[in-house]
């Protein structure tokens, strides 16, 4: 008589449903806890390969200003990036004061904060196109209109 094995399953996986967010820029749920400002050094780090990514393929930034060679790109992205979280942290430290960075008083804080950092990185990314694409190209004569 052939007994039945057991088989072997991936443990249950927890509750995946999102829980209610408190007030703050730490959320807590059970066990896990994150903030919403500062972004962790694998976040930032996700920036810069995203920026690298935009000034070296086939984008519509790249198509409009040129593309970037994979060593400049990666120098300027993380110089992009750092600019941009600084002035992000001094906009963070101007509304709720200097300390840890963590010290927004809510949820909605920290993603304006966010927010802040976000359009800078994209700001001093189109700033750099620009300006590189400026000292690539001369600007073109003015074309005389012909006589006839």
């Amino acid at each position: 008589m052939a007994e039945t094995e057991s088989s072997i399953s991936d443990p249950p996986k927890p509750d995946e449903t999102p829980k209610e967010e408190t007030p703050s820029t730490t959320t807590t749920t059970d066990s896990l806890s994150f903030n919403i400002w500062p972004p962790t050094n694998r976040t930032r780090d996700a920036v810069v390969r995203r920026l690298v990514e935009t000034l070296t393929t086939d984008t519509v930034l790249s198509k409009r200003y040129g593309s970037v060679a994979t060593d400049e790109a990666e120098k300027s992205a993380r110089s992009i990036e750092q600019e941009a979280f600084d002035a992000a942290h001094s906009e963070h430290a101007s509304r709720f004061g200097s300390g840890s960075g963590s010290g927004s008083s809510s949820v909605e804080d920290g993603i304006e904060i966010l927010q802040v950092y976000s359009k800078e990185v994209s700001r001093r990314m189109l700033e750099f196109a620009k300006s590189r694409a400026e000292k690539a190209v001369p600007t073109p004569a003015p074309v005389e209109a012909a006589s006839e």
